[in-house]
Protein backbone atom coordinates (compact mmCIF):
# COMPACT_ATOMS: atom_id res chain seq x y z
CA UNK A 1 0.00 0.00 0.00
CA UNK A 2 1.50 3.55 -1.04
CA UNK A 3 1.58 5.78 2.49
CA UNK A 4 2.92 9.01 3.44
CA UNK A 5 5.86 10.57 1.64
CA UNK A 6 4.85 8.51 -1.69
CA UNK A 7 3.76 10.22 -4.93
CA UNK A 8 0.19 9.97 -6.15
CA UNK A 9 -0.01 7.62 -9.09
CA UNK A 10 -1.06 8.83 -12.56
CA UNK A 11 -4.71 7.95 -13.25
CA UNK A 12 -7.34 8.67 -15.51
CA UNK A 13 -10.87 7.90 -14.41
CA UNK A 14 -14.05 9.67 -15.64
CA UNK A 15 -16.21 11.54 -12.80
CA UNK A 16 -19.40 12.51 -12.16
CA UNK A 17 -20.17 15.95 -11.30
CA UNK A 18 -23.93 15.96 -11.05
CA UNK A 19 -27.21 14.39 -11.72
CA UNK A 20 -27.79 15.70 -15.17
CA UNK A 21 -26.90 13.08 -17.74
CA UNK A 22 -26.38 15.80 -20.14
CA UNK A 23 -23.23 17.31 -18.06
CA UNK A 24 -22.58 14.90 -15.15
CA UNK A 25 -19.23 13.29 -16.60
CA UNK A 26 -16.01 14.72 -17.36
CA UNK A 27 -12.43 13.25 -17.17
CA UNK A 28 -10.24 13.54 -14.35
CA UNK A 29 -6.50 12.84 -13.84
CA UNK A 30 -3.75 13.17 -11.45
CA UNK A 31 -3.57 16.68 -12.92
CA UNK A 32 -7.20 17.26 -12.32
CA UNK A 33 -7.37 20.74 -9.48
CA UNK A 34 -3.40 21.24 -10.27
CA UNK A 35 -2.09 23.19 -7.03
CA UNK A 36 -4.54 22.15 -4.89
CA UNK A 37 -4.27 20.21 -2.13
CA UNK A 38 -6.87 16.77 -2.54
CA UNK A 39 -8.62 14.76 -0.08
CA UNK A 40 -9.21 11.31 -2.10
CA UNK A 41 -11.43 9.04 -0.16
CA UNK A 42 -12.51 5.11 -1.42
CA UNK A 43 -15.18 3.46 -0.61
CA UNK A 44 -16.15 -0.20 -1.72
CA UNK A 45 -19.09 -0.15 -3.16
CA UNK A 46 -22.40 2.26 -4.08
CA UNK A 47 -26.02 1.54 -3.26
CA UNK A 48 -24.92 0.50 0.13
CA UNK A 49 -25.28 1.60 3.72
CA UNK A 50 -22.40 2.92 5.76
CA UNK A 51 -20.82 4.88 2.62
CA UNK A 52 -23.19 7.08 1.94
CA UNK A 53 -22.87 8.22 5.56
CA UNK A 54 -19.25 9.05 4.85
CA UNK A 55 -19.69 10.63 1.54
CA UNK A 56 -22.66 13.06 2.80
CA UNK A 57 -20.37 13.61 5.83
CA UNK A 58 -17.46 14.93 3.52
CA UNK A 59 -20.59 16.59 1.56
CA UNK A 60 -21.38 18.80 4.68
CA UNK A 61 -17.22 19.59 5.10
CA UNK A 62 -16.92 21.02 1.51
CA UNK A 63 -16.76 24.65 2.24
CA UNK A 64 -14.43 23.64 5.17
CA UNK A 65 -11.52 21.84 2.72
CA UNK A 66 -12.69 24.22 0.40
CA UNK A 67 -10.92 27.59 2.88
CA UNK A 68 -7.81 25.26 2.87
CA UNK A 69 -7.31 25.28 -0.61
CA UNK A 70 -8.30 21.45 -0.84
CA UNK A 71 -10.56 19.84 -3.47
CA UNK A 72 -12.70 16.64 -2.77
CA UNK A 73 -12.70 13.26 -4.65
CA UNK A 74 -14.90 10.71 -3.61
CA UNK A 75 -14.00 7.04 -5.41
CA UNK A 76 -14.64 3.73 -5.94
CA UNK A 77 -14.68 0.71 -8.16
CA UNK A 78 -18.25 1.22 -9.51
CA UNK A 79 -18.92 2.78 -13.12
CA UNK A 80 -19.58 6.42 -13.95
CA UNK A 81 -23.20 5.01 -14.61
CA UNK A 82 -23.77 3.46 -11.10
CA UNK A 83 -22.27 6.52 -9.51
CA UNK A 84 -24.69 9.15 -11.71
CA UNK A 85 -27.97 6.49 -10.81
CA UNK A 86 -26.85 6.56 -6.65
CA UNK A 87 -26.88 10.35 -6.78
CA UNK A 88 -30.28 10.69 -8.34
CA UNK A 89 -31.83 8.24 -6.14
CA UNK A 90 -30.16 8.92 -2.78
CA UNK A 91 -31.62 12.28 -0.80
CA UNK A 92 -28.25 12.48 0.75
CA UNK A 93 -26.41 12.47 -2.46
CA UNK A 94 -28.44 14.56 -5.00
CA UNK A 95 -26.87 17.69 -3.92
CA UNK A 96 -23.43 16.71 -3.55
CA UNK A 97 -20.29 18.85 -3.85
CA UNK A 98 -17.38 16.99 -5.19
CA UNK A 99 -17.04 14.41 -8.08
CA UNK A 100 -17.52 10.86 -7.45
CA UNK A 101 -14.76 9.02 -9.94
CA UNK A 102 -15.12 5.85 -11.40
CA UNK A 103 -12.43 3.79 -10.90
CA UNK A 104 -14.10 0.74 -12.99
CA UNK A 105 -10.78 -1.09 -14.48
CA UNK A 106 -8.81 -0.73 -10.72
CA UNK A 107 -6.11 0.75 -11.93
CA UNK A 108 -6.07 3.50 -9.71
CA UNK A 109 -7.07 1.26 -6.41
CA UNK A 110 -4.26 -1.28 -7.50
CA UNK A 111 -1.82 0.99 -7.58
CA UNK A 112 -2.74 2.50 -3.92
CA UNK A 113 -2.34 -1.03 -3.02
CA UNK A 114 -5.96 -0.58 -1.43
CA UNK A 115 -7.69 -3.26 -3.99
CA UNK A 116 -9.16 -5.81 -1.81
CA UNK A 117 -8.57 -9.14 -3.98
CA UNK A 118 -11.20 -11.17 -2.46
CA UNK A 119 -14.17 -8.54 -2.98
CA UNK A 120 -13.03 -6.65 -6.00
CA UNK A 121 -13.86 -3.36 -3.82
CA UNK A 122 -11.69 -0.84 -3.19
CA UNK A 123 -11.35 -0.75 0.29
CA UNK A 124 -12.30 2.21 2.62
CA UNK A 125 -9.54 3.99 2.16
CA UNK A 126 -8.71 8.03 3.07
CA UNK A 127 -5.66 10.33 1.37
CA UNK A 128 -4.75 13.81 2.01
CA UNK A 129 -2.44 14.78 -1.12
CA UNK A 130 -0.45 17.76 -1.13
CA UNK A 131 -0.02 20.39 -3.83
CA UNK A 132 3.05 18.22 -5.65
CA UNK A 133 1.20 15.21 -5.70
CA UNK A 134 2.79 13.77 -2.22
CA UNK A 135 0.82 11.31 0.27
CA UNK A 136 0.93 13.39 3.42
CA UNK A 137 -2.05 11.17 5.64
CA UNK A 138 -3.34 7.63 5.30
CA UNK A 139 -6.28 6.37 6.62
CA UNK A 140 -7.81 2.89 5.89
CA UNK A 141 -10.58 1.72 8.51
CA UNK A 142 -12.52 -2.02 8.40
CA UNK A 143 -15.54 -2.45 5.70
CA UNK A 144 -17.99 -1.95 8.41
CA UNK A 145 -16.14 1.39 10.13
CA UNK A 146 -17.37 4.61 8.66
CA UNK A 147 -14.53 7.43 8.95
CA UNK A 148 -14.74 10.91 10.96
CA UNK A 149 -14.33 13.62 8.04
CA UNK A 150 -13.80 15.86 11.23
CA UNK A 151 -10.40 14.15 11.93
CA UNK A 152 -9.26 14.42 8.18
CA UNK A 153 -10.41 17.98 8.48
CA UNK A 154 -8.31 18.39 12.04
CA UNK A 155 -4.92 16.27 10.37
CA UNK A 156 -5.40 18.66 7.09
CA UNK A 157 -4.90 21.59 9.49
CA UNK A 158 -1.71 20.14 11.19
CA UNK A 159 -0.43 19.24 8.25
CA UNK A 160 -0.69 22.52 6.65
CA UNK A 161 1.00 24.27 9.98
CA UNK A 162 4.28 22.74 8.64
CA UNK A 163 4.33 22.72 12.83
CA UNK A 164 5.08 19.71 15.12
CA UNK A 165 1.63 19.40 16.35
CA UNK A 166 0.12 17.40 19.62
CA UNK A 167 -2.27 14.88 20.27
CA UNK A 168 -5.88 16.15 19.62
CA UNK A 169 -4.13 19.75 18.40
CA UNK A 170 -6.91 22.01 16.81
CA UNK A 171 -6.73 24.70 14.30
CA UNK A 172 -5.72 27.92 16.46
CA UNK A 173 -4.33 26.19 19.20
CA UNK A 174 0.02 26.31 20.12
CA UNK A 175 2.10 24.16 17.94
CA UNK A 176 4.85 22.65 19.95
CA UNK A 177 8.16 24.58 19.67
CA UNK A 178 11.13 21.82 19.56
CA UNK A 179 14.14 24.00 21.52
Amino acid sequence: MLTIGDKFPDFSVTGVVSTDPKTAFQPFDQKSDKGKWKLVFFWPKDFTFVCPTEIAGFGKLKGDFADRDTVIWGASTDSEFVHLAWRQNHADLKNLPFVMLADTNRRLSQALGILDEEAGVAKRATYLVDPEGVIRFVYVTDMSVGRNPQEVLRVLDALQTDELCPCNWQKGEEVIKAA
